[in-house]
């Protein structure tokens, strides 16, 4: 069940991945040894994408929507296919990767409305879905496509787990993480490196 601290720090998280990603871009797009800066990117827009899910599930809440969308995620999943091709990216990677993000996004977004269920629903009025929320989505979509790209080298090197393990260590500590709750980013994470599901611990 997500806690109220974790809403906030989901909003907390949207910030702060913004500036990360800002700082990011400076980076040399060259990956130096022991340089996790890509890695730490890829989870800073990760966590920025998994807060987007709290208003997309108010929308949703709201108007009476199924969290599962299953032509929208085929159609996400084909167009990122397509990009990946197109970025030099394994489209393989790109695929997994990205259903992970829409799987851990709706891992949020049941919790959240298992927890309205059980107590009360949202207030107030939701964001507007189509003219806010998705914008919003395909922006960070965008930016994770070139952060894979950059992190695309390091992800068959035998201590990628240990060094995605450390940069998410670190990246919890900057933003103060509920680290009780983090099993969605666990999820959205756990294909980055070619290991696969147990490449996260």
């Amino acid at each position: 069940m997500l806690s109220t601290s974790f809403l906030r720090t989901l909003r907390t998280i949207a910030f702060a991945a913004t500036s990360m990603t800002i700082a990011a871009t400076f980076a040399s797009n060259a990956l130096a040894d022991g340089d996790d800066t890509p890695l730490t990117n890829l989870i800073a827009l990760s966590s920025q994408r998994l807060a987007l899910a709290e208003p997309v599930a108010r929308w949703k809440w709201a108007n009476h929507e199924s969290i599962t969308d299953q032509p929208r995620e085929a159609a996400l999943l084909s167009r990122i296919d397509s990009q990946a091709k197109a970025a030099g990216i394994d489209p393989a990677f790109a695929r997994d990767f990205f259903r992970d993000q829409i799987e851990a996004s709706k891992d949020v977004q049941n919790a959240l409305f298992d927890n309205w269920r059980k107590s009360r629903p949202p207030e107030g009025t939701p964001p507007d879905l189509a003219r806010d929320t998705r914008p919003q989505l395909d922006r960070v979509t965008n930016s994770l496509l070139g952060a894979l790209a950059r992190v695309e080298p390091l992800r068959h090197a035998d201590d990628c787990p240990v060094r995605l393990s450390d940069s998410i260590a670190r990246w919890k500590h900057m933003t103060r993480y509920d680290s009780t709750q983090n099993a969605p980013l666990t999820r959205a994470l756990s294909h980055v490196c070619a290991g696969g599901v147990g490449a996260v611990g």
